[in-house]
């Protein structure tokens, strides 16, 4: 065992005492757990976990502009004349191929390497719909692009595959597809989460994310399943609604993981969508980094977050409260997330 007083699971009570509007005084509990891997705080209102959240009492209807594919550059009839092509010197065939994804040059990108892999030829795929084929065909391409980046450019070590799910999640393109970024200059998550995975290897001779696993496990409250390798749980002081992890313990590099542990990573984001489709929500968020040097210690975890749906008149997720205070405020805990969850794992 690590040295696991180096992670803290803190939390503390505090409660608002109000006059409802029947004229009874009650007690309002909130919880304020930190996160004992980065030290952040969350907040989780228990008083509003009941509340009817308008556009979330039932699965929203598709898009308006699910079926409108012929102005999609996404979609096939577009494809080859309205997305960019890698060039000659990093990779001949201008676009890479595998199965139904293929992946080519973000035309707005985020980082030197940046790209965009899609999964599916079709232009909407609803949260939870997904083949595991496509998703682990999708995850497989992009891990080929970042291991040509690797030859070509050695220092852009930070690399990170990520999902806007909708518009309310970020996505500027119904058409599914994840993004994939390599850079030499380490995003904040990076930075932060490398030199922590470090300190802790070498206060602990351990790793950061498999001491935590090992904690979870044996509380066992957020524990929801697992795939293959990949272990999941509901995140201890979530730093969004339903967070979830897959954490793959002892592996730092996703260039060297063999297919099948692909497909594992598949077959729990799918069960992880259709989990936040029974929460009828329809927007996500999904991450994945390493730091791909051999001496790193940031064991590999995927975080994935549902997001507010992507439907008219709907509430925005992020409040004043996380802008501006710095604090998530998200309504259930973890454990009541790990325990709806876990049916979609069985």
């Amino acid at each position: 065992m690590g040295a696991l007083q180096g992670l803290r699971f803190q939390r503390e009570r505090v409660t608002a005492r109000i006059i409802t509007p029947d004229g009874v005084e009650t007690d309002r509990p909130i919880e304020i757990r930190t996160h004992p891997v980065t030290g952040r705080r969350c907040r989780i209102t228990f008083s509003r976990s009941g509340e009817k959240e308008a556009g979330a009492a039932a699965l929203p209807a598709p898009p308006p502009h699910a079926e409108q594919t012929g102005q999609c550059p996404f979609c096939p009839g577009q494809r080859a004349s309205r997305t960019p092509r890698f060039p000659g010197a990093f990779y001949p065939a201008g676009r890479m191929i595998r199965g139904r994804s293929v992946l080519f040059p973000n035309l707005f990108p985020y980082a030197t390497h940046s790209a965009v892999s899609l999964f599916d030829d079709q232009h909407f795929v609803a949260i939870g719909t997904a083949s595991v084929s496509s998703y682990t065909d999708c995850f497989l391409n992009c891990v080929a692009y970042l291991q040509r980046v690797r030859e070509t450019d050695a220092e852009a070590v930070f690399m990170g595959i990520a999902q806007n799910h909708l518009p309310s999640a970020g996505g500027s393109l119904l058409h599914p597809h994840l993004q994939v970024h390599a850079d030499r200059v380490a995003p904040n998550y990076h930075r932060f989460l490398a030199r922590r995975a470090r300190d802790y290897w070498n206060a602990a001779g351990q790793g950061l994310f498999t001491d935590y696993l090992e904690h979870e496990k044996n509380r066992g409250t957020r524990m929801i399943g697992r795939t293959g390798a990949w272990e999941w749980l509901a995140a201890y002081a979530p730093e969004g609604f339903y967070e979830i992890w897959g954490l793959l313990p002892g592996r730092t590099s996703m260039l060297t993981l063999d297919p099948t542990t692909w497909e594992d990573l598949a077959r729990g984001v799918l069960n992880a969508q259709r989990f936040y489709r029974s929460c009828c929500r329809n927007g996500y968020n999904l991450g994945l980094l390493a730091v791909e040097k051999d001496d790193s210690r940031l064991e590999l975890r995927v975080v994935l977050m549902v997001r507010s749906n992507y439907a008219p008149w709907v509430r925005n997720d992020h409040t004043s409260f996380e802008t501006m205070l710095g604090d998530m405020a998200t309504f259930h805990a973890p454990e009541e997330t790990a325990r709806l969850a876990q049916p979609f794992w069985m």
